[in-house]
């Protein structure tokens, strides 16, 4: 199975693998296009880290079929190693060497490394380049993390909860690193608990949950989340009724909420009728379900089908 000339990066067909009698990967098919960051979302024991661990080539499949970069990592693991770069949580760096020496230190581990000045500027670790790694910050560390990675200059790059620690400026740091990475025509594969992280990075999304995906695609529109229901909420002044053609779902004294697929269709109900009647609509918003809900849905969904088939 040879996809380097589709546009696919990763193909896996059937996939499966067990431990004894558990099954962590139970027929898995999935698709990862070339240039895109993919993010892969699951709870502990879902069975990610397995399947990013075959796509790397560090452990064996059951059975199915995969190719990554158009090579089979159990039959070309060496092959695939040098055309693949991995972001693990924590890096056994030696501490007391300064940023370059790093980078060229893991550049001489390939045939064909990028230049040391060049993954420093991409990785913004330029002005930094003669400070040791002890003394870098969380969020300069992660960017050598990633430097690291780059070392070999790879078409694929794997990151595995890239940002698992850090405030909130060190995170939006890393992931302007990781946009970049898009820019250069990398396809990364990111692991991720966070589902923020997963909204603003990821081209394309799949949540697996006890062995299977039970979910793919955009982030926005992902299992019909452009289409669930939103909740419109607004205040009004006290003994003001809002417009009867508007189905209120809850009223709490002054609030009320609108649940709703005619968005658009129900604030243009609602605010004619402020705007003829004078009145101020106090607190509206629109609330749509987050990507967190649909997560937390489909996970839920996802195990109790599993333990199911499990008896």
């Amino acid at each position: 199975m040879d996809s380097r000339h589709s546009g696919i990066a990763i193909s896996v067909k059937g996939l499966k693998k067990s431990y004894g009698k558990n099954a962590a990967l139970r027929g898995v098919d999935l698709e990862i296009r070339q240039g895109e960051i993919f993010a892969l979302l699951g709870p502990n024991g879902a069975g990610k880290t397995t399947f990013v661990e075959i796509l790397e080539g560090f452990r064996r499949r059951d059975g199915g079929e995969v190719s990554v970069l158009g090579i089979d990592p159990d039959h070309q693991p060496m092959a695939l190693k040098t055309q693949i770069g991995i972001v693990l949580q924590s890096t056994g760096m030696d501490r007391y060497l300064n940023v370059a020496e790093t980078v060229k230190m893991y550049s001489n581990y390939y045939p064909h490394p990028r230049p040391v000045d060049e993954i420093l500027a991409l990785v913004g670790l330029d002005a930094k380049r003669n400070e040791r790694v002890l003394r870098l910050s969380g969020g300069q560390q992660r960017r050598l993390d990633v430097a690291i990675a780059l070392a070999g200059n790879p078409d694929l790059l794997f990151l595995d909860e890239p940002t698992t620690g850090f405030d909130p400026s060190a995170r939006r740091e890393v992931w302007e690193v990781i946009k970049n990475l898009r820019a250069l025509g990398k396809t990364v594969v990111l692991t991720t608990h966070f589902m923020d992280e997963a909204q603003y990075l990821a081209d394309r999304l799949a949540i697996i949950a006890n062995g299977h995906i039970v979910a793919e695609g955009n982030p926005e529109t992902l299992a019909g989340r452009d289409r669930m229901l939103a909740t419109v909420h607004f205040s009004l002044p006290e003994g003001v009724t809002p417009p009867p053609q508007l189905e209120v779902t809850t009223k709490v004294g002054t609030a009320f909420e609108v649940k709703t697929t005619k968005v658009t269709q129900d604030l243009y109900e609602l605010t004619s009728w402020a705007l003829g009647a004078s009145v101020d609509l106090v607190d509206l918003r629109v609330d749509r379900p987050t990507l967190e809900d649909v997560y937390l849905e489909l996970t839920a969904v996802g195990a109790v089908s599993g333990s199911k088939e499990e008896k």
